[in-house]
């Protein structure tokens, strides 16, 4: 007689459990958001969303899969009081593998499909027009419209091993300008061989140092993460006449 009761306040802990991982994980994800959204400036919104959305993203996505976990262990009740206590430890078992399972799907999925969302988010965010302290609508400044904007140390640090760029965001009415920097290398870019966003830049160095009156020539090597695909690329590295 006491079986059928432990299974009903089982059962009742399992819903409650289930209810309780679906809200912290509606709660983690409305966190985040609620972090991009408090952030006025769009180059911090970038820099917070390439740092902190990919974790964010996975601990919401664990919470799920747990609160999944707690709801199979829920299920088949009538059989176990039918069949036996047996089949309750066979639920958990099955409920086990289960969670063991999903936990690989979810990192495949966070480690290996996000990045692609990720980086077109954050490619809006980077060209998202920029309003300057007058209220003037700011234009993004073409590649070689930046190098007049630009310190020296500025314009050697994007050639340099493991380079960064440089946005130049200018106010035409009053002259305002606003520099962003962003460090290239740390973004992941999709793999020629697999087709996940999992390929990123391992090593830089500069095959040709640009002088007054020649380019300069910058090979990166990429490596994937996922498919541990590598190949070179070439870039190259304005000449100084235009880098000063």
């Amino acid at each position: 007689m006491e079986t059928p009761h432990f299974l009903d306040s089982w059962d009742q802990y399992m819903y409650y459990a289930t209810a309780a991982c679906i809200g912290i994980g509606v709660i983690i994800l409305l966190y985040h958001e609620y972090n991009v959204l408090k952030k006025k400036d769009y180059k911090e919104k970038y820099d917070y969303v390439n740092e902190h959305e990919i974790r964010y993203f996975w601990y919401s996505m664990m919470v799920f899969v747990v609160a999944g976990a707690f709801y199979a262990n829920s299920l088949g009740t009538d059989l176990i009081m039918t069949k036996g206590m047996i089949w309750f430890y066979v639920r958990l078992f099955i409920t086990v593998s289960f969670l063991t399972i999903a936990y690989f799907i979810v990192f495949s999925m966070v480690q290996i499909y996000y990045p692609k969302y990720l980086e077109k988010r954050l490619v809006k965010l980077r060209h998202k027009p920029r309003i300057s302290p007058e209220g003037n609508a700011m234009r993004r400044l073409l590649e070689h419209e930046e190098d007049a904007h630009l310190d020296e140390s500025q314009i050697a640090e994007e050639a340099s091993v493991h380079s960064v760029d440089y946005d130049v965001w200018l106010d035409d009415a009053t002259g305002f300008k606003k520099v962003e920097k962003y460090d290239a290398y740390l973004h992941a870019i999709e793999c020629t061989n697999c087709g996940y966003f999992t390929m990123k830049v391992y090593l830089e160095e500069i095959s040709k140092k640009p002088t007054a009156t020649e380019n300069g020539s910058l090979i990166k090597h990429f490596k994937c993460n996922y498919c541990k695909h590598r190949e070179v690329q070439e870039a190259v590295i304005s000449k100084l006449s235009e880098n000063i």
